[in-house]
């Protein structure tokens, strides 16, 4: 099973959320051991690869022009500009 998720802080590390139904379906509890692939996502390219059958009737044009406002506003904050 593949999901995406994002890294959230955790003290000096990172640390990443499987949701429960995801961790059900794989039959995961907080004692499983399990092996985790880090891959970084190019946000518009990448996710729609990989959610093309989940994404089915939803509106994909509005999405990826949300995502890039998004990643222009990330842009703008990252780099002080107004």
């Amino acid at each position: 099973m593949e999901i995406i998720t994002t890294p959230k802080a955790w003290g000096n590390s990172l640390g990443i959320i499987i949701s429960r139904e995801k961790a059900r379906a794989e039959n995961i509890d907080e004692n499983t051991q399990v092996i985790v692939k880090l891959k970084k996502l190019n946000p518009v390219s990448d996710v729609f690869g990989m959610l093309k059958k989940e994404l089915r009737g939803f509106d994909t044009q509005k999405f990826k022009d949300e995502l890039r406002r998004e990643e222009k506003e990330t842009y703008k904050r990252k780099f002080g500009l107004n």
